[in-house]
């Protein structure tokens, strides 16, 4: 029966597979490992020490703004959907009418959330106070 196994033309690439799993989950743990061993955990005094002659360093937090995202996602959707222009201009002459008419309609439901997501205040830069 083993005979068999060793015979499948993907007997190679499962070894393989299971190799690499072993050896990243290997990976993962011996550097989690040595990370904790070698890493200060006594720096937050030298982090507010003065760097050379500037002023005394106040501590902040470390937060970004819910805003940032918000944007980023508003900027990343409208972005994948300009991409999905690119192969309706090239077929442009082949969809004819039809094609011209669903493209009036995609523009027409991006500028209706476009204008959606402006009146709701979503690319207004709030600073944190």
């Amino acid at each position: 029966m083993t005979h068999v196994i060793t015979q499948h033309p993907y007997y190679g690439v499962f070894i393989l597979f299971a190799l690499t799993a072993i050896a990243f989950t290997a990976t993962l743990i011996l550097a989690r490992f040595v990370s904790r061993k070698l890493a200060k955990l006594d720096t937050e005094k030298l982090k507010l020490t003065i760097y050379e002659c500037g002023p005394e360093v106040t501590k902040q937090p470390n937060t970004i703004s819910a805003q940032f995202y918000l944007i980023a996602l508003l900027f990343i959707l409208f972005d994948v959907e300009i991409i999905f222009m690119f192969p309706w201009a090239i077929d442009f002459k082949l969809l004819g009418w039809f094609g011209f008419t669903e493209m009036i309609l995609f523009i027409l439901l991006l500028a209706i959330g476009f204008v959606y997501a402006w009146k709701k205040g979503a690319l207004e830069w709030h600073s944190i106070k």
